[in-house]
């Protein structure tokens, strides 16, 4: 399936990838009929032209079969998510979006949409092959025996489930992507669901800006990471659903860097150097976490190529340029 002229919904478009994503496919020649969040509009990240944009709770099934009527190609990000500060203290309203996935899977069903796209994450992955920060590279079927992040892997592992049975039981042509770390401009950088790459921004940005030339860092700094810039997941995602993959692929970058290195590379942009107070009591998440790209570059030919401190450098620029409208008003 080329989605070309085909009709596609972007549910969780007032998000920060949802909102990427609807302004790349529309770029790509996608006509995205609706896009949907649970949002107020005048809360959404980008607010795409030419497209229907719905506020709807997608957590009730009417909603949900309002959002995919008369639509091909479904892309399912709604969620409530945020950093690992949000994942460790939510999980109980990270469980509720099972109830999304559910009503959305039904829709897609009911609907005859032809396909439908899962974001799911590395949070899926077993906890015991994540202790250690010099970690392998985790491979698809690590997932199992299952051992995910408590509340939010769990439940993106089991709808990872239901969109395999739905495809195997209904038809309906099912793709999954385990997102990885995403980051870049237009996205949460503040206000505790924000993810490390902007957190250590504003953190960098912050110090600079008050002279303090200090910066907290959750953690000893010693856990590993691999971060994806938005670019290379939203070229992702379309290949995804254009795909004949039907079992779970990683969508992420390969580059491991400690969160010092992160903090490194935001010094550098920011051209100064801070001195480092390490919380040991706030939420880290696993040791190591890397992403094993065998299987994408197998299937797609391709995987995410961005480095950090090219994806970094636009995202810093970014935020400061927020940070610097709020301290003008």
């Amino acid at each position: 399936m080329r989605l070309k002229g085909e009709k596609a919904v972007v549910c969780g478009a007032g998000g920060f990838i949802g909102g990427h994503l609807v302004k790349y496919l529309l770029a790509n020649g996608v006509d995205v009929i609706r896009a949907v969040d649970i949002k107020p509009l005048d809360e959404w990240y980008q607010v795409a032209r030419g497209v229907e944009n719905l506020s709807l709770d997608l957590k009730d099934r009417d909603n949900c079969l309002k959002a995919a009527d008369g639509t091909s190609a479904i892309f399912q990000l709604a969620a409530d998510m945020g950093g690992m500060g949000f994942i460790e203290n939510n999980k109980a309203l990270c469980m509720l979006s099972v109830l999304t996935n559910t009503h959305m899977l039904m829709a897609a069903r009911d609907k005859g949409v032809s396909r439908f796209f899962f974001s799911s994450s590395a949070c899926v992955y077993n906890a015991e092959k994540q202790t250690d920060p010099n970690v392998v590279a985790l491979r698809e079927e690590d997932a199992y025996p299952a051992m995910p992040e408590d509340g939010y892997g769990w439940e993106k592992l089991f709808s990872e489930r239901m969109c395999r049975h739905f495809r195997e039981d209904y038809g309906l042509e099912t793709r999954i992507a385990r997102y990885h770390n995403v980051y870049g401009p237009l996205g949460t950088w503040t206000g505790g669901r924000e993810k490390a790459p902007a957190a250590i921004c504003r953190k960098v940005i912050e110090a600079k800006m008050n002279g303090t030339r200090e910066i907290e860092i959750w953690g000893d700094g010693k856990q590993t990471r691999s971060f994806m810039y938005i670019d290379d997941c939203t070229k992702g995602t379309q290949m995804f659903l254009e795909s004949d993959v039907t079992e779970p692929l990683n969508l992420g970058s390969d580059e491991l860097v400690t969160i010092n290195q992160l903090v490194d590379v935001a010094e550098e942009i920011a051209g100064v150097k801070l001195e480092r107070k390490y919380n040991l009591d706030a939420p880290k998440g696993v040791n190591g976490r890397n992403s094993d790209n065998t299987r994408i570059l197998e299937q797609l030919g391709w995987q995410p190529s961005i480095r950090l401190k090219e994806g970094l450098a636009k995202t810093y620029a970014w935020i400061e340029s927020e940070m610097m409208v709020g301290v003008a008003r």
